[in-house]
């Protein structure tokens, strides 16, 4: 009761103090005497909160500066360089080249240098000029009868209901202003995605939204109807994704509203938990077949899958599933443990999953070592913001990226952590009209078809520095790494790990005894 008293009387005596200089609203003093006799009622009353009730009223203070604790910690607290998740200086780098202003930096680098694992590109002394910005990667092997020409950077898988209307109609605007493509995500295809007529890959995850009959396993017929649409470019089948691998995609109910519950043919206002895995195969030669399924099924257009590694043995099964049955996917989308997303349990985010580079060199090895590296190109996410970024993936294998995060911010994306309560306050993770109203849709698709032709102009600069002609001739000895007292280069991290080796065992390709499972370099 002390403690009520005095919370009262600190408040009265800051209330008093302060219309004792505003004698004008002295009229309004026994209604803000009646509004803080009410709340302090309540939250003695109240039994959900404690500190409310031990300190009412001027617990609320607490819980105030909790609200806004992220806003106050990214704009007030954390170092440029702290990546928690995005750094600032790849924030403000984004922010600048999506407006088309000066993207330089002054005075010099705020990165140390002579940090552990500190990354450098070994420019050459005789470096040439990249005229071609705009690369472009055919995605389609042999088995394909509509191949792709891919840009190198792509708006990476993220669904409409994890995204709202206007963010799709936006992203969709610069990928088709920029001539790249608009993934997704396993939400299904929306009208928003097919609004811009912009290239799009569906992707087709474990709930097959847009392709599921009223059971929710997978429908061809449904399938088709999507699958041939111009629009539609390439097929991805989600298998598993960075941020929640082995876990089901998540759309807080409330954000399923009457449309999206429509296109993906759930209960409105119910949350949406995907399975953890695909009914439509069950093993690695059943998804190979169906990979041939759905490539027949929209008549030739590329397929491929997206994971997140986990269980190495379970890819090195799959890569032999492919070698048994000849049926190659045209892409793989390997998809890195730091990948970010709308919702996802605590310790699934933190704790499941490779991180992308070890899981990009070792699906690059692997998919050499079974002689599929010619038949299927890799595409490699999570965490690509800038043109460095894209050169490291290229070393260690990747043939194209993909980025959710870099086009978020693009479209003005300030980091706020609300993706999974609808409250975005920049309107693009949010299907709440009000929110949504405050994105131009029309500014945000320049901003992102800017983002993104200024990243490709960087990493050409940067190709062009190395004395490079095309992102195919980058490798793992153009790039240098810190390890504690040496200096290696990517190469030298990573080729001394033991090579894969496989033999067949019953039917099945296992490691060898010597344990010559693929690299595991130190860091990196």
């Amino acid at each position: 009761m002390r403690k009520t008293i005095l919370s009262i009387t600190v408040l009265f005596f800051i209330t008093s103090s302060a219309f004792a200089y505003l004698k004008w609203l002295s009229w309004f003093w026994p209604v803000i005497c009646a509004l803080f006799l009410a709340v302090a009622v309540y939250d003695l009353l109240q039994r959900r909160h404690t500190i409310l009730r031990n300190f009412p009223i001027i617990g609320h203070i607490r819980y105030l500066l909790e609200m806004v604790r992220p806003e106050i910690q990214q704009y007030f607290v954390e170092s440029d360089i702290t990546e928690d998740p995005v750094a600032r200086i790849y924030r403000s780098v984004i922010y600048e080249t999506a407006k088309g202003e000066l993207a330089t930096v002054p005075f010099g680098s705020e990165l140390d240098f002579y940090a552990h694992d500190y990354k450098w590109i070994n420019h050459s002394c005789f470096p040439v000029e990249v005229e071609q910005a705009d690369f472009r990667v055919v995605v389609g092997n042999e088995q394909c009868r509509q191949p792709y020409s891919a840009s190198l950077l792509n708006i990476s898988a993220m669904s409409y209901g994890s995204l709202g209307k206007s963010a799709v109609r936006a992203l969709g605007r610069g990928a088709k202003a920029g001539g790249f493509y608009h993934n997704t995500g396993e939400g299904g295809l929306s009208p928003y995605h097919l609004e811009s007529g912009a290239d799009l890959v569906w992707q087709l995850g474990t709930a097959y939204f847009g392709a599921r009959d009223k059971h929710g396993y997978f429908d061809p017929v449904s399938f088709r109807e999507q699958a041939i649409q111009p629009c539609v470019k390439m097929i991805e089948i989600k298998i598993s994704q960075g941020a929640k691998p082995g876990h089901g995609g998540i759309l807080p109910g409330n954000k399923v509203d009457s449309e999206i519950a429509s296109i993906r043919r759930v209960e409105i206002g119910k949350t949406v938990v995907s399975p953890p895995g695909h009914t439509a195969f069950t093993s690695p030669r059943e998804l190979c077949e169906f990979i041939q399924k759905l490539r027949d099924l929209s008549d030739g257009k590329p397929i491929g899958f997206k994971l997140c590694l986990g269980r190495r043995e379970e890819f090195l099964k799959i890569c032999s599933a492919m070698v048994e049955t000849k049926i190659y996917p045209d892409f793989i989308t390997i998809d890195g443990g730091e990948g970010g997303t709308g919702a996802a349990p605590f310790d699934f985010i933190n704790f499941v999953g490779s991180p992308l580079k070890e899981a990009l060199f070792f699906a690059d090895i692997t998919l050499k070592e079974f002689g599929l590296r010619e038949h299927v190109k890799l595409i490699a996410s999570g965490k690509i913001f800038s043109g460095f970024n894209i050169f490291e993936k290229l070393a260690l294998g990747a043939d194209l990226c993909n980025t959710a995060r870099g086009m978020m911010l693009a479209m003005g994306c300030i980091q706020a952590y609300r993706c999974n309560t609808n409250r975005c306050p920049t309107g693009i993770t949010t299907s709440d009209p009000s929110l949504m109203s405050g994105l131009d849709v029309a500014d945000k698709g320049q901003r992102v078809a800017r983002y993104h032709q200024t990243t490709l102009t960087a990493l050409g600069d940067l190709i062009g520095a190395a004395g490079l002609h095309s992102p195919e001739e980058i490798g793992l000895k153009h790039i240098s790494c810190r390890q504690g007292g040496r200096i290696l280069t990517l190469e030298e991290l990573f080729e001394p790990a033991k090579k894969l080796s496989v033999h067949e065992e019953h039917g099945r390709h296992v490691a060898s005894k010597s344990e010559p499972k693929a690299p595991t370099p130190p860091t990196g």
